[in-house]
């Protein structure tokens, strides 16, 4: 996705609990930017993850250089749209 990374991977511990972790790259920019971008990925979790997340699985986003000029709608649908991939 433009504005950020998904990686998703199962642990097989038998929990059924999700984790997320998040991680913006000093190439995006500096401290302002980079907590900017952390904060909306939170909050991009926290909107779809408990639906739409994989149980039992860790959940990393990493956030790329320009998503925080995106709107965020648009990062909305770009998360959904990656987590319906990993339900195939």
């Amino acid at each position: 996705m433009p504005g950020f990374v998904l990686l998703v991977r199962p642990r097989d511990d038998g929990d059924a609990g999700m984790r997320v972790g998040y991680t913006v790259s000093t190439k995006v920019g500096n401290a302002v930017v980079r907590n900017r971008m952390k904060r909306r990925l939170r909050e991009l979790a926290r909107a779809l993850l408990p639906q739409h997340g994989m149980p039992g699985a860790d959940h990393v986003l990493i956030g790329r250089v320009g998503g925080n000029d995106i709107a965020f709608a648009d990062l909305r649908a770009q998360l959904a749209k990656a987590l319906g991939r990993i339900a195939k």
